[in-house]
């Protein structure tokens, strides 16, 4: 089962200019939400005229050789924002998306399990950020192990992980 926060991959083409994006060319990409889905935007560095105001998230980066195998790196600036952005949403897309990324970010070790609370069958996962000693609640929607790489499988795509 899908979530409602299916993302595109790089189009590999300008949204401003139309232009196709080459290997090694700079680009920008935004994600703004739409109709209760995130739309991913990307744009050629020399396009860029910033994010726009309604942008839920933005990052840079690098257009890669066709084929080649990339070691997958994540910009923890941009998961960050989109997990902190997310607190308090009680959609369940966003609960699912704020869940994976609140796992992508564990698996940086920049945030800490301290704990686990039940309250009549819901887990929440409380948080510590390794830094900052800030603490995060995060609910656990319980989704099954196919749904879990849906969704990562989407953010790693919006990112620029799409091979």
């Amino acid at each position: 089962m899908m979530t409602a926060y299916q993302l595109q991959p790089n189009a590999r083409r300008c949204a401003a200019t139309g232009l196709a994006l080459a290997a090694g060319e700079r680009y920008y990409s935004v994600l703004t939400e739409e109709q209760g889905r995130l739309v991913r935007r990307d744009y050629a560095a020399t396009a860029w005229a910033g994010p726009p105001d309604d942008a839920f998230s933005f990052w840079a980066g690098c257009i890669p050789p066709e084929g080649k195998k990339r070691r997958l790196v994540l910009d923890e600036d941009t998961l960050r924002e989109c997990f902190e952005r997310l607190d308090g949403a009680t959609e369940p897309g966003k609960v699912r998306l704020r869940y994976v990324l609140a796992l992508l970010i564990l698996r940086q070790r920049r945030l800490v399990l301290e704990d686990t609370e039940r309250d009549g069958g819901r887990e929440t996962l409380l948080l510590r950020d390794a830094r900052t000693g800030r603490r995060f609640r995060v609910e656990n929607p319980d989704l099954t192990e196919s749904e879990l790489l849906d969704v990562q499988d989407d953010v790693l795509r919006a990112l620029g992980w799409d091979g």
